[in-house]
């Protein structure tokens, strides 16, 4: 019986571990080898980490982590959990079962990519998520946002901040004249043509193909991918789930608990926006929460 097991070994996982190896308890760690962010050369504006590629970061928490003999670790993919608080189980996909008093889910989620020819060979590198993850490296390029639902018009805005952008409209609704005004005040373009192709040697992108054959020259491009949760165990555990920007992420308290006893989570599973920074921080408290639990506080 551990005292806690940790599902998924990226930040924020690694982040919840650290509190509860430094409290001497003693916890298995479970990863799958699949982050989200293994597409990322860099992780940026994660403060002592800045421009560091985030499999270094992982491997060096892991190699931190190991320091300290309560901690131990399984490679594999976490299949089905169950259970109650200090009766928890866990099923790895070779099928043997693991006891634990306390769950902490840190599996993330995974991105439903908008179906464009050579948009998936270049995300993470020059299509992307976050502006304040990787707008300072496109250098004050040309930006495109994918656009296509009205609510992420305003958004095109923001990115314009990093260098000189195109809302591209991808066949949905121009822009109310409200929200038209506030973009043509940050100097955001509106293209009504959708994008065919991005062209360039991936993983680099030069340029958005239209469909009436134009060409617009673009260093990067923003897109809001739907996501969902990468692993069914919060489901499977009863979870409540909230309806998020990009999709149901699991609903936690203030010290990262779920609405199940016994269970927390932190990073994109349990967030609506995704940030290194933020996930490490949510690991964190998921962490003191768990420990916490366990002394009866």
């Amino acid at each position: 019986m551990y005292d806690a097991i940790v599902v998924g070994a990226s930040f924020a996982g690694l982040s919840a571990a650290m509190q509860l190896a430094r409290a001497r308890r003693k916890l298995l760690v479970i990863d799958a080898g699949a982050p989200r962010n293994r597409f990322a050369e860099a992780a940026h504006g994660f403060l002592g980490q800045d421009g560091v590629a985030p499999a270094t970061i992982m491997r060096t928490g892991l190699n931190q982590l190991s320091a300290y003999p309560s901690v131990e670790f399984a490679d594999g993919l976490a299949t089905r959990a169950w259970g109650e608080i200090d009766a928890f189980r866990v099923e790895l996909d070779d099928g043997a079962p693991l006891a634990a008093r306390r769950l902490i889910l840190a599996t993330g989620v995974r991105d439903a990519l908008p179906d464009l020819p050579g948009l998936a060979e270049r995300w993470g590198m020059s299509v992307l998520h976050c502006p304040y993850c990787h707008g300072y490296e496109m250098n004050r390029g040309p930006l495109g946002l994918l656009g296509g639902d009205p609510a992420l018009a305003l958004k095109a805005g923001l990115i314009a901040e990093w260098g000189p952008t195109t809302l591209f409209l991808q066949g949905g609704a121009a822009p109310d004249a409200e929200t038209a005004a506030k973009l043509a005040a940050r100097g955001v373009a509106i293209e009504a043509a959708p994008i065919a192709q991005l062209i360039g040697e991936a993983p680099r992108l030069s340029a958005a193909r239209l469909a009436d054959g134009r060409e617009i020259a673009l260093a990067g491009l923003f897109v809001a991918p739907r996501t969902r949760p990468a692993s069914p165990l919060a489901e499977q555990l009863g979870c409540a789930f909230e309806d998020g920007m990009s999709g149901p992420y699991v609903r936690v308290d203030d010290r990262q608990q779920t609405s199940i006893p016994g269970v927390y989570a932190a990073g994109d599973l349990a967030m609506q926006m995704h940030n290194g920074t933020l996930a490490s921080a949510a690991g964190a408290m998921a962490g003191f929460g768990a420990h916490q639990s366990l002394v009866g506080l």
